[in-house]
C-alpha cells in the first residue's frame, strides 16, 4: 500500500541533488539567488524571515534548510537545481526503487491539497497562496483533500522508503562524502519528537526526516542506531488519513519505533543488525 510521503520525499530529493554534486554538475559552496516567486508558504524560514529582493544562499545552507527544519522554499529551490521531479523519479528507478513516485514540486503539492490554481512563477509574489486560499470556492478544499487521498502521486510504499534508506546507508545510492552531508543533516532534525524518537530510550541516535500534511499525512523515516555497537536499523512510518488527533498518530509511530528497538536488540543476532 502506498502512503503520501509528504515531507519525507526529501529524502530522494537530497539524494538527486547530491548526485549532481558528486557528478560536478554543482557544489555545495555554488551560491544560489532567492528570487520572491521561490518564497512559498509551509514550514521553514525562508519565506518570513528573507522576503525581500537581494538574498544569496548556497546549496549547503539550502539543504539544511531543507532536513534540519523542512523548509519548503528551501525545497522547491534545490528540486528545481537537481532537476525536477521527473529527473529524481529517475534516479530512484536507476537505483532499482520500486514503490516511489516523486511528482511535483512542494507547492504545487499544497495547491493539489487546498484546492487552489497556481499562478505563472513569474506572477508570483510573497503573500499570494493565502490570498488564493481566500478567494477559492467554499467546497473547494474538501474536494480537493478527497481527490488527494487517493491520488497516486508522490507517494511510497514502507518498503520503497526502507529500500531507499538502506542504499543510502549502504554507499549504493550515496558515496561516503555525500552520505555523510545528508545523514548529518537528518540527525540534526529538529521536528517530530513525539514521533520515532518519541518512545526510544534518551540519548538514543537517530537519524530521520518528518512528513507532515494535517490530517493526510503524518509520516516519519530514518535510522535508529542500537547501543553497544549493536547496528543500525532503517524505520519508515507512515499514517494516511485519518480522524485520530495528530497527538495519537504521533505516538502510534512512537510504539512502532520502539517495538522495533527492542526486537533488534533483544531478538536479532548482533551480525544480524548491521
Amino acid at each position: 500500500m502506498k502512503f503520501p510521503m509528504a515531507s519525507t520525499v526529501k529524502v530522494a530529493i537530497a539524494v538527486q541533488l547530491l548526485t549532481k554534486i558528486e557528478q560536478g554538475e554543482l557544489s555545495l559552496m555554488t551560491m544560489v539567488d532567492v528570487q520572491p516567486s521561490d518564497l512559498h508558504p509551509g514550514s521553514g524560514s525562508l519565506t518570513a524571515l528573507f522576503n525581500k529582493p537581494g538574498v544569496q544562499l548556497s546549496v549547503q545552507n539550502l539543504l539544511e534548510l531543507m532536513m534540519v527544519i523542512s523548509d519548503n522554499s528551501a525545497t522547491d529551490i534545490l528540486l528545481r537545481l537537481a532537476g525536477g521531479p521527473e529527473v529524481v523519479q529517475n534516479r530512484l528507478k536507476t537505483l532499482g526503487v520500486q514503490g516511489m513516485s516523486v511528482d511535483r514540486s512542494i507547492i504545487q503539492l499544497l495547491a493539489d491539497l487546498q484546492g487552489v490554481t497556481l499562478p505563472p512563477a513569474n506572477q508570483w509574489t510573497a503573500g499570494f497562496y493565502e490570498r488564493l486560499e481566500k478567494e477559492r470556492a467554499p467546497d473547494a478544499r474538501t474536494k480537493a483533500v478527497a481527490a488527494f487521498a487517493t491520488d497516486p502521486r508522490d507517494t511510497s510504499t514502507p518498503a520503497a522508503m526502507i529500500d531507499l534508506l538502506a542504499k543510502i546507508y549502504n554507499g549504493t545510492a550515496l558515496k561516503p562524502d555525500s552520505r555523510a552531508v545528508l545523514l548529518g543533516t537528518m540527525e540534526r532534525c529538529q521536528s517530530g519528537a513525539a514521533r520515532l524518537r518519541g518512545f526510544l530510550p534518551p540519548g538514543t541516535e537517530l537519524a530521520h526526516k518528518t512528513g507532515s500534511l494535517g490530517a493526510t499525512a503524518t509520516d516519519d523515516v530514518g535510522y535508529i542506531t542500537l547501543p553497544d555497537d549493536a547496528g543500525h536499523v532503517a524505520i519508515a512510518v507512515f499514517i494516511g488519513p485519518s480522524t485520530q488527533p495528530t497527538a495519537e498518530r504521533e505516538q502510534t509511530i512512537a510504539h512502532m519505533a520502539r517495538a522495533v528497538y527492542d526486537y533488534f536488540l533483544f531478538q536479532v543476532p548482533v551480525e544480524g543488525n548491521k
